[in-house]
């Protein structure tokens, strides 16, 4: 969602000072690739590049072929073989063992609802959304492109003619799970990247201590929205945490009902205050959460669950499963910067269903393809 984000501030720079655009999307890769379908770069026509579709060895041509879209104001699709060494097409000699289908879209301002537009609807509400892009890898016929957003029985498109994907949209929106599957369309075959998108992870971390200002920096940087609570007045200004989305002075009910808490919010306790933590903790329980994480040593953490119990708490093997004490990955991290990357990366594994065990042990490819039904 950040790229997303950033490409749409990109995109209202470039049209504040006239500059026409184009939006390249991985729609569809065979084998192994640096970004994965979803991937997307806005390039504006001075060569400003905004996301990235590779690890940055087709941004080059990549740049030329978006130029190309700006001048004829048409859509592309451009197929990259980045397995052949020899390739005299390209001439990129990338070598990871993958084709890359991407897809390079003029963005036309006149258009109601044209892919820029419709990417902009994911930042109208705090939900997961699905968008649908529509493609052919043969170039010889039309690329509709972003046609159409989901989200939660509403849908936006350009053209009614894209309804029929309505219900696999519901389906990918269900499973959390984006598809790449062919589809009918005015009588004409199609592939459809269908996205789930999930909104910005929502970090809150109570504390604004000194050890606070490198978390909020790091998990700014990978575009997660953070809110910054304490009780203290001295410590919760926003001077000192100029990266994060919100800075509260806030006791723990406080906390509790300013903040929204879904499945992308996640709960960090760090006052070095242990009744402030404590009473949070308490207040957390009873909402529906995935991950609590909790600094200081595991005397710390029995020390709160055993006053927990006495109070008459008594904690489910779901709430226990989802509080991580101490925080973080076991990186040998010391100082605050080491663990605030080791707490990001803990954050990140969880999210995703990983052990965050090294990539050198794992067995199968680093990234779950993108399935084709």
């Amino acid at each position: 969602m950040k790229e997303i984000s950033d490409i749409l501030k990109s995109y209202k720079a470039a049209t504040i000072t006239g500059k026409k655009t184009a939006l390249a999307t991985v729609v569809k890769v065979e084998g192994s690739s640096y970004r994965q379908p979803g991937a997307r770069m806005l390039v504006t026509e001075d060569g400003h590049l905004t996301g990235a579709i590779s690890g940055g060895c087709l941004e080059g041509d990549a740049l030329r072929k978006a130029l190309l879209a700006i001048n004829q104001q048409q859509n592309k699709l451009i197929t990259y073989d980045t397995s052949n060494e020899d390739d005299v097409e390209f001439g990129v000699q990338l070598g990871c063992n993958g084709i890359v289908h991407i897809l390079f879209e003029y963005i036309d301002e006149a258009l109601v609802n044209n892919p820029i537009q419709l990417l902009q609807q994911l930042e109208r509400e705090r939900k997961d959304a699905v968008v649908v892009t529509l493609f052919s890898v043969n170039r010889k016929m039309s690329q509709p492109g972003t046609v159409l957003f989901y989200r939660n029985g509403v849908s936006v498109s350009n053209n009614n003619s894209f309804n029929p994907i309505l219900p696999d949209a519901e389906n990918v929106l269900k499973s959390k799970t984006s598809i790449i599957k062919k589809v009918e369309v005015d009588s004409a075959t199609y592939e459809a990247l269908i996205e789930y998108i999930a909104p910005p992870v929502a970090l809150i971390i109570a504390g604004a201590g000194n050890d606070v200002k490198p978390l909020v920096n790091m998990a700014s940087l990978v575009g997660w929205e953070v809110t910054v609570a304490d009780g203290r007045a001295t410590h919760a200004t926003p001077q000192r945490f100029p990266q994060a989305k919100n800075v509260y002075i806030a006791k723990p009910q406080e906390l509790i009902d300013d903040v929204v808490v879904d499945n992308h919010t996640f709960f960090v306790l760090m006052t070095h205050n242990y009744k402030y933590d404590l009473a949070l903790l308490k207040l957390l329980l009873e909402t529906d959460f995935n991950y609590i994480g909790i600094l200081g040593p595991k005397t710390k953490l029995h020390r709160m669950f055993s006053d927990l119990s006495d109070e008459g708490v008594t904690l489910t093997d779901n709430q226990l499963n989802s509080i991580y004490g101490p925080i973080g990955l076991d990186i040998g991290a010391e100082t605050s910067e080491e663990i605030a990357v080791s707490v990001v990366a803990e954050i990140k594994a969880v999210m995703s269903g990983k052990l965050g065990t090294s990539l050198k042990y794992k067995q199968d490819k680093i990234h779950t393809a993108t399935p084709v039904v």
